[in-house]
């Protein structure tokens, strides 16, 4: 759920920069596969498009950088059975149009056996149709998805990323398992956020049928939150969870702090990142959202491993959620092809997926696939803001099922 926002039109300069350099990386891990290619096994081409340039870079930039991080650790340690990884991304400026042309380059010219960390909702579904139609290629692990990918499965399509339904779920069950009676939930007014907001009320009466969940959309965008708090003040709720994008979130606390509003604010895992709290500052203290992985400052090994190889192969990019979201991806895909005996071809990545019932890349839940079940994970983690920065809260969990 990537929108446009002015706070990032703002940053499309140094996004230009960061994508250059992130390009320039890229480059490099082309360099390091074209010697492997050299040896006696060549490297494993797969590819991806991801938006470098354009209002929503600061979120591709980075994810772009935690797979280039993973990839180049592979590849420095021998790659995957011996095969380096060949990784090529292109910028689609998340235009849908592009995606599609893309597509056709990185098949037909640059011959990826699979598309692999991709993002894009919308994008990837343009795709569809010349991808895993007509040329029978894998897209894995894509960054966004809806349940109507996976519901029935569709041939070679494959996510890592728990639906924004099921997080939405997530936040209901918490903020009534914290005590609330009265949730409010604050919400963009497009399609996609109105869906996702409806799924607060069943599971939150699921976990406590007493439970009262109301809605207040606002429009997309929206940057004075003054009315918007005063309605919610006037609402007295015990709990206000937010579907909001991150600047859209800031400005709701930064507002609620200046009002004097106290209620516990949940969100999901869009909320859940490093630029809410640059934004709000310490208006975000407490706030409680759910995310796809741990919180980048763990200090369990996994995620310690991502934060040094960060520092050694993206230097100068941020090690932070998105990173750490391009960096689980890169290792689940690498993890499923380790367990392919003969040729990697599309067809026996695929099935290497289809066979993958457990697969742990210790950063993010255990990925569960299957023949009839094409999304690995419905599971989510607590994160909380505690002393200016995002912390863990316990470990992964799935939320309650949705009706």
């Amino acid at each position: 759920m990537l929108r446009r926002t002015s706070r990032f039109r703002r940053t499309a300069g140094a996004v230009a920069v960061l994508a250059a350099v992130a390009l320039t990386a890229g480059a490099c891990a082309g360099q390091d596969s074209a010697e492997a290619g050299s040896g006696k096994q060549s490297a494993i081409r797969i590819g991806a498009w991801i938006p470098l340039t354009g209002a929503v870079a600061a979120y591709g930039v980075p994810q772009k950088a935690g797979a280039d991080a993973y990839f180049k650790m592979l590849n420095a340690q021998g790659g995957i059975n011996g095969r380096k990884i060949d990784w090529t991304v292109k910028d689609n400026a998340f235009d849908p149009q592009q995606t599609v042309q893309i597509a056709r380059q990185l098949i037909g010219q640059d011959k990826v056996v699979a598309i692999v960390n991709a993002n894009g909702t919308a994008q990837a579904e343009a795709a569809f149709p010349f991808v895993l139609t007509q040329s029978k290629v894998p897209i894995v692990d894509e960054q966004g998805g809806s349940e109507s990918w996976y519901k029935p499965p569709r041939p070679g399509l494959f996510g890592t990323q728990t639906l924004y339904e099921d997080q939405a779920a997530a936040v209901a069950a918490w903020a009534v398992q914290d005590g609330a009676k009265k949730i409010l939930v604050v919400h963009s007014d497009p399609a996609a956020f109105v869906n996702v907001a409806k799924q607060v009320e069943p599971v939150a009466k699921k976990v406590d049928p007493s439970v009262e969940v109301d809605r207040l959309a606002v429009k997309f965008q929206t940057t004075d939150y003054t009315p918007v708090v005063s309605k919610v003040k006037a609402e007295k709720p015990d709990a206000v969870i937010l579907i909001l994008t991150s600047p859209e979130a800031a400005a709701y606390l930064k507002e609620a702090k200046l009002q004097g509003l106290a209620q516990a604010t949940y969100g999901y895992a869009p909320v859940a990142a490093e630029s809410t709290i640059a934004l709000a500052k310490n208006a975000a203290e407490g706030l409680k959202a759910v995310q796809l992985v741990k919180a980048p400052s763990d200090a369990e090994p996994a995620v310690q491993e991502f934060r040094t190889a960060m520092a050694k192969y993206e230097p100068g990019q941020d090690a932070g959620f998105l990173a750490l979201w391009g960096w689980s991806n890169a290792k689940v895909f690498a993890q499923i092809v380790k367990t392919i005996k003969g040729p990697v071809t599309s067809a026996a990545i695929t099935e290497a997926y289809e066979r993958a019932t457990a697969v742990d890349p210790g950063v993010s839940p255990v990925m569960r696939f299957g023949a009839n079940d094409h999304l690995g994970t419905r599971s989510v983690q607590r994160v909380v803001v505690k002393k200016g920065v995002w912390v863990s809260s316990g470990d992964f969990y799935t939320p309650p099922a949705r009706d």
